[in-house]
């Protein structure tokens, strides 16, 4: 079974120099890879053009074959290449899948088996990549990579600090569930070099999801609700990650925050409106949850269109297997909503409306 490796960014990572064995080029026309090693210690880096999108797998072995795990990038490579291995890696592949991909597959040695859940692809510059083998048995591994690695990077710009409400968040007021009965995931949409959408005066979907999902999370724990978060800050996850953090933790609501988005000429489309996905067995307790979020959304914002509740399918709603919702907090792109949306106190008084909406549903619905 394959199954996609988490991805994410951060600013933080100091790649240690190490001595290749091999010290060929990787770029070649097109090729979006521009270095690679594996070092002694079990991690891989990678030297990348600058914000190129890479796609991480991992596929378990079998008896006989060992596992592997392979990154794509845009841009084929000139030429597919096999090196030999040493230690727990059986051999390295450059491949071309297709005209327009390079793969880089590291596979393990029969036997060799390691933890999807814990491999982490982090991004820590525009150029740079790193991902730690966590588990992997590091003895006979031989460093092994090519091209030129230490070329200098492109670091990654610190964000301007996102403003958060000063304003006391307290859960007094919200419906009472009983204590440590349930267990909520909320997925803050986007992340990381994926902002999501931009609005008027740069207002980023992913900067209002997160601080909305940070506080939610802290109301819903301070009523007894045991809280699990796809992404804490900002860092990319892909999308079948965050499904499978929900459906392997026993959850019983998967919540997805997002903020809309349309034409930067259409500021008079504004609103508030809360998906469901009606395919599922779960789909009528998840119509009850979305309509639940949806009340509650519109009970703060007085003059903002209600969108309603409405079926979609979304990978994220689609695929989780307990009662789950989509939310849409208003459009980033929209003259009323994106100064709500920007306005720290209102951020708050919504994630306020959400918690109200989850433990409506939990104590009545779940």
């Amino acid at each position: 079974m394959r199954l996609p490796v988490l991805l994410r960014r951060s600013l933080t990572g100091c790649l240690a120099a190490l001595t290749l064995l091999a010290a060929q080029a990787v770029d070649a026309a097109g090729s979006s890879l521009g270095a690679w090693r594996l070092n002694r210690s079990g991690v891989l880096e990678l030297r990348t053009s600058p914000d190129a999108v890479l796609k991480a797998y991992f596929e378990a072995g079998t008896p006989g074959r060992g596992a592997r795990l392979w990154i794509d990038l845009v841009g084929a490579p000139s030429r597919s290449r096999s090196l030999g291995g040493s230690g727990p890696v059986r051999q390295v592949r450059i491949g071309r899948p297709d005209g327009q991909t390079t793969r880089l597959v590291l596979e393990f040695q029969p036997g060799i088996e390691l933890d999807p859940a814990e491999l982490r692809l982090v991004g820590t510059a525009r150029d740079r990549w790193r991902l730690d083998l966590r588990g992997l048995p590091t003895g006979g591994l031989v460093a092994l990579g090519e091209g030129d690695l230490e070329g200098q990077s492109t670091a990654l710009a610190p964000q301007t600090p996102f403003p958060t409400s000063g304003q006391p968040l307290s859960a007094d007021g919200l419906p009472v569930v009983p204590r440590d009965r349930f267990k909520v995931v909320i997925d803050p949409g986007h992340g990381g070099p994926d902002p999501g959408a931009v609005g008027i005066g740069g207002l980023r979907e992913t900067d209002v999801v997160l601080d909305v999902s940070l506080q939610l999370a802290r109301l819903l724990q301070a009523r007894g609700v045991q809280v699990l978060m796809t992404r804490t800050s900002e860092v990319d996850v892909d999308l079948p990650p965050r499904v499978s953090l929900a459906n392997n933790s026993g959850a019983d609501v998967f919540v997805s925050l997002h903020a809309n988005a349309l034409s930067m000429g259409r500021p008079d489309v504004n609103g508030i409106e809360t998906f469901y996905f009606a395919g599922a067995g779960t789909s009528e307790r998840s119509r009850l949850l979305a309509g639940s979020l949806q009340q509650q959304m519109m009970a703060i914002s007085a003059g903002t269109p209600d969108r309603g509740v409405r079926t979609a399918r979304f990978f994220v709603i689609r695929r989780t297997t307990m009662p789950s919702s989509l939310v849409e907090m208003g459009f980033v792109t929209g003259r009323v909503d994106a100064s709500r949306l920007a306005d720290p106190d209102y951020r708050r008084r919504m994630a306020l409306a959400l918690a109200a909406g989850i433990l409506d549903y939990l104590r009545v619905g779940a």
